[in-house]
């Protein structure tokens, strides 16, 4: 539809949880957008979407005239409803993972591509600004060759996880951002996870990695911690970069250029300690850069912004491994299929205590 000369994308939001309700605000505040209705078979808890009708499924809010939906029931639900969207030719952004399993996402992502429709997944790491500034800083090689990768992503128990482990909880936002920092795919992964809640799924894994390209890489991930830490190092020839994604704040450590003479001090420590800089850059709020950037996508799906016209459209998938080049495109279906197979390969390492390689 068009106001005032300008499209405007009807939009639908299905499932008001905590997550929902990020949603449903971002929604109302995104230009070009018009929030027209929501849906969840529970009401509106959080009282998200004053004045909008509620419906309670899918069919209702596709009825309802919608050209793009967001997602954002349990993750069980994604494929059912997913389909659904995709039937009615509605472009869609589900929340990660992608799927509870790899089969279901596999189903979704081909429906999505069979009808040419523009497929999202909610990684909102991505968009960190400090990630974002990480990853144009690596593509124009600040840090050199790149070493490993390592990510830490510990905090108390979320009462909102019901049907998930840690790792397709919160493990699926470091392998995403993992893979597309460095932009290669995970070769293996090899994985030690406990369960201390009393749940089904496990609430800690160590896990440790290999890339195509040859980075290794670590996470830390649980959900047991009293402490909240969201912490990812890049290691290359000529530092590392700390990204806070909890602050949005970036520091580059550099390797040092100065000989030490204090003796002690100055044993081999692989290379040597040079100035610490703490980057200043602009912070947007990740949400708000991740539904503009499915905004511009489906508008440049449907001609209506060509690609090279804004730096947040996606480029067309080629069916590979490798993530999407522009720094704030979407997070394709094909790209959460390919994050969920991490997650569950490190799922099935730590079961069978064995490493688990990708391109079997």
């Amino acid at each position: 539809m068009a106001a005032n000369g300008k499209t405007v994308l009807r939009a639908g939001l299905i499932g008001l949880g905590m997550m929902g309700r990020h949603h449903a605000r971002v929604l109302r505040e995104t230009d070009g957008v018009e929030l027209v209705a929501v849906a969840d078979a529970y009401g509106d808890p959080h009282g998200a979407a004053p004045g909008l009708p509620v419906y309670s499924g899918v069919e209702e809010l596709i009825n309802a005239g919608i050209d793009i939906a967001m997602c954002a029931v349990p993750t069980g639900l994604h494929v059912e409803v997913g389909l659904a969207l995709a039937e009615a030719g509605v472009h869609t952004m589900v929340e990660k993972p992608i799927a509870d399993t790899v089969a279901g996402g596999e189903k979704l992502a081909a429906a999505f591509e069979a009808r040419g429709l523009v497929g999202a997944v909610g990684h909102i790491e991505r968009y960190n600004p400090a990630l974002q500034s990480l990853r144009a800083r690596l593509e124009a090689g600040e840090l050199g060759r790149i070493f490993q990768i390592a990510t830490r992503r510990q905090g108390p128990f979320p009462a909102r996880i019901a049907d998930v482990g840690v790792i397709k909880d919160l493990g699926t936002h470091d392998i995403d951002l993992t893979a597309w920092l460095a932009q290669a795919a995970y070769s293996s992964v090899s994985a030690n996870t406990t369960i201390r809640s009393g749940r089904e799924h496990e609430d800690m894994v160590a896990a440790t990695g290999l890339l195509d390209n040859g980075v290794i890489t670590s996470h830390l991930v649980n959900w047991l911690s009293p402490t909240k830490e969201r912490v990812t190092v890049v290691t290359g020839e000529r530092g590392a970069f700390v990204a806070d994604t909890l602050t949005a704040d970036l520091t580059f450590h550099e390797n040092g250029t100065f000989n030490t003479e204090w003796e002690s001090v100055a044993n081999f420590r692989g290379v040597s300690e040079g100035n610490i800089t703490r980057l200043a850059i602009p912070k947007r709020e990740p949400l708000k850069v991740e539904h503009e950037a499915f905004r511009d996508a489906v508008l440049a799906n449907r001609g209506l912004l060509p690609e090279a016209a804004h730096g947040s459209a996606a480029a067309e998938h080629d069916g590979g491994d490798r993530p999407e080049r522009p720094a704030a495109g979407i997070v394709t279906m094909r790209e959460g299929l390919n994050t969920l197979r991490v997650a569950e390969a490190m799922i099935a390492s730590a079961k069978e205590s064995r490493t688990v390689g990708l391109h079997a």
